[in-house]
């Protein structure tokens, strides 16, 4: 006898994702769209004309998008980089620990996903200045860490919550270093949890506008900046293929942490509570 119960969780599972794939992919459609379109006028539904020159301006040395592109990764990339050097161990201290006013260092670590990119910015904006980091790249990489590092002290703060210290104990009794107890015991364990956090990191790191804008003063020109640049001069074509190349290292990475991002490790139980 078919368990009617099991069969509408099923269809409901599948209609939950039908509708979380077209709520994702439809606002693509039409920038995809605009960057093949000659104009694309209402009522039609379809350009009339189609074209590649939008791509083929945007991948010319003219443009400066690939400039911008490999900017843009590097900087994320570093501030990723920052913000696991720096997310792992202040993680560890939150999910292993229990200490004095452990709740008022959880707040400052969220203040700044509650507070406007904008007010952060405008108050660190002098400090920059007085030590010569404004209108540099090191000074947008340091920037981004406002809204990098407490995504990633999170999440590893979840993973460390679960985690076992008896693993490293039985790793140092049987005669291994420090280091290489970290390597071959806690690394692999915690692993999952730095993809989830750098994926995090990166991602916000990559769409940062403001803060890019505040600081960069203009000079460093990322790939949003560029793209805001061309939003804004009505150049919908242009737009439309910048905002393509703009969105494809983001499913690329996502694509490749797939399997990582839906994996459990055998040290650690998942994402647990701080």
């Amino acid at each position: 006898m078919i368990n009617q119960d099991g069969v509408w969780t099923r269809w409901f599972r599948y209609l939950t994702c039908l509708v979380l794939v077209v709520w994702l992919i439809m606002p693509l459609i039409p920038l995809a769209i605009w960057s093949f379109a000659r104009g694309w006028f209402f009522p039609d539904i379809l350009p009339r004309q189609w074209t590649m020159q939008a791509w083929e301006y945007a991948l010319s040395e003219t443009a400066g998008v690939l400039d911008s592109l490999w900017l843009t990764i590097g900087i994320s990339l570093s501030a990723t980089a920052l913000s696991i050097l720096v997310g792992v161990p202040a993680g560890r201290a939150l999910g292993m620990y229990k200490f004095k006013g452990k709740e008022v260092v959880e707040l400052m670590i969220l203040a700044p996903t509650i507070v406007p990119g904008i007010a952060v910015v405008l108050g660190i904006h002098s400090v920059f200045i007085s030590l010569g980091l404004t209108n540099t790249v090191q000074g947008v990489i340091l920037v981004h860490l406002i809204p990098t590092l407490p995504y990633m002290t999170l999440v590893m703060a979840g993973i460390f919550s679960n985690y076992d210290p008896a693993f490293e104990a039985q790793a140092r009794s049987l005669g291994a270093s420090p280091l290489k107890t970290f390597w071959y015991v806690t690394l692999p364990a915690i692993m999952p949890g730095i993809i989830v956090g750098g994926l995090f990191a990166f991602l916000v790191s990559w769409s940062q506008y403001i803060l890019t804008l505040m600081i960069g003063g203009g000079r460093v020109v990322t790939l949003p900046l560029l793209l805001f640049n061309f939003a804004t001069s009505g150049r919908n074509d242009i737009t439309g293929a910048i905002g393509m190349i703009y969105i494809l290292p983001g499913i690329f990475i996502l694509l490749l942490t797939a399997k990582q991002l839906s994996g459990r490790s055998g040290a650690v139980g998942g994402f647990g509570r701080i």
